[in-house]
């Protein structure tokens, strides 16, 4: 997979990772970014096509998949991450909404086009999918159920020809992470990672000094292994030549 005269799709594109997204896809020759926002977005770049897109609302990303013409890569980026104690099952079911149902949504909407171009998936799941921060735990829950999502659907898309990747984010510098006083990667250079892990094939992208202390020992583990052995159970359908 290359970036260049690709078709790309990035959720939460107005702020943050999203924007970050957006700016070096297009750095890196992509040939159309359908940028999707709950806010009003304008774009100095022609290559730009603002979607209005919340990833909650089903009407939204029906008109977004009418609205698409062909599409290379789905990344969901758009997330919430509310503090919290899981007393309040209102704040349990908006980070699941959005950090999981979300992407959920986006993946049934547009796998037609994807399957068409035998295209990519890439879903932003953060490190707290695989160990929680207590003060986020409806996050951390939301985020740990995507990236399950996104090993499950890694095997079920195979055959169709289509990769999907999990990024496991660190602390990176964004509203999101506002009074975290931790060192944070600078999101440009999150978004530059994450598509250089995607056009290296990699299923799992770690794309900050956090999260790449924990590459190694993730990729060559026994929950790696055990998830490899898991999606050769599943028998996809050949691909088509």
């Amino acid at each position: 997979m290359t970036i260049a005269d690709k078709t790309i799709l990035v959720t939460g594109a107005n702020r943050g990772i999203g924007q970050a997204l957006v700016e070096e896809a297009l750095r890196r020759g992509a040939k159309r970014v359908y940028a999707g926002t709950r806010q009003r977005l304008t774009h100095p770049d022609g290559r730009v096509t603002p979607l209005a897109l919340d990833v909650t609302d089903a009407s939204q990303i029906q008109d977004a998949v009418e609205s698409v013409e062909s599409l290379d890569i789905l990344i969901n980026n758009a997330g919430v991450a509310p503090y919290d104690d899981l007393t309040d099952r209102d704040t349990v079911e908006e980070a699941l909404a959005v950090n999981f149902f979300g992407p959920y949504g986006m993946i049934r909407a547009f796998l037609p086009l994807l399957t068409r171009s035998r295209g990519s998936i890439v879903n932003n799941v953060s490190l707290m999918a695989l160990a929680p921060l207590p003060l986020t735990p409806s996050y951390a829950i939301s985020k740990a159920a995507s990236f399950n999502m996104t090993q499950s659907l890694r095997a079920l898309l195979a055959g169709q020809g289509i990769t999907v990747h999990a990024v496991l984010t660190g602390p990176t510098d964004t509203d999101m992470t506002r009074g975290f006083e931790i060192p944070k990667a600078s999101r440009e250079s999150v978004a530059r990672a994450i598509f250089d892990g995607l056009e290296n094939g990699e299923e799992d992208i770690f794309p900050d000094p956090m999260s790449a202390s924990f590459a190694e020992g993730w990729r060559s583990g026994a929950v790696k292994a055990m998830e490899h052995e898991s999606a050769a159970l599943v028998s996809p359908d050949p691909v088509s030549a």
